[in-house]
């Protein structure tokens, strides 16, 4: 019946829209908390990222349209589709990068853009994935449908200082780390793998970004102490 059918998707829009209005305050708040001279330090342009990741090359690079810049409103930002011999799976790699957060500008949730770009979210978790010294890092896994297509979304928030797939949790490092090292730069990652017959996306998805890890973490704008010159 529709009351039935409209009940669930009422109480998921009301859920959806609270926990926006809690990111947003805590967005606020760490904009207001944040130290107003922060520390400056040099950053590589994307561009310059390689073309080539282990058995993945670039198969196209796009600018970024100027209508979703104006809103995105991040300092550099990376976006390029890599394919694997013998794979039937394109890898779409997008980052976001700023240089500072003490002026409002922030990475936007793809949990809350996709769906504005017409992305139907079928189900959301985290994995883990193996990273260096770290052992491992925490990422987002998303499964998103546009139409009778499928696609597999990994995403993170990367800072000099830690890797975190929280929204949350990015928040509370970002006023933690900013008051600690004075710099608030960060960078929206996100892996796009589409569905396909044949195609193992998630395992595409996953071996990309655990390739992806530690070439874009020494490529980044490093952490350097207030002791570290």
């Amino acid at each position: 019946m529709p009351g039935h059918a409209e009940a669930p998707a009422g109480a998921r829009l009301r859920r959806a829209a609270f926990w926006l209005s809690v990111l947003l305050i805590g967005q606020a708040a760490a904009y207001h908390l944040l130290p107003k001279t922060e520390r400056t330090f040099p950053a590589r342009p994307l561009k310059e990222f390689p073309a080539d990741l282990g058995p993945w090359h670039m198969a196209g690079e796009f600018e970024i349209e100027p209508e979703i810049q104006r809103v995105l409103r991040a300092d550099d930002s990376l976006n390029r589709t890599y394919v694997r011999p013998g794979s039937q799976a394109p890898v779409s790699l997008f980052v976001a990068f700023f240089r500072s957060q003490a002026s409002g500008a922030a990475p936007h949730s793809p949990k809350n853009c996709l769906p504005g770009s017409g992305y139907a979210p079928m189900e959301s978790g985290t994995v883990r994935l193996p990273f260096g010294a770290a052992g491992e890092v925490e990422v987002n896994r998303y499964i998103v449908a546009r139409g009778d297509s499928r696609s597999i979304v990994l995403y993170w928030y990367q800072t000099p200082a830690r890797i975190v797939a929280g929204e949350f949790e990015a928040k509370f490092w970002l006023v933690a780390d900013s008051i600690r090292y004075r710099r608030s730069d960060t960078s929206l990652v996100r892996i796009v793998v589409p569905v396909a017959e044949g195609v193992d996306a998630d395992s595409e998805a996953r071996q990309f970004a655990i390739r992806l890890l530690p070439a874009l973490s020494a490529f980044l704008p490093r952490l350097e102490t207030p002791g570290g010159g």
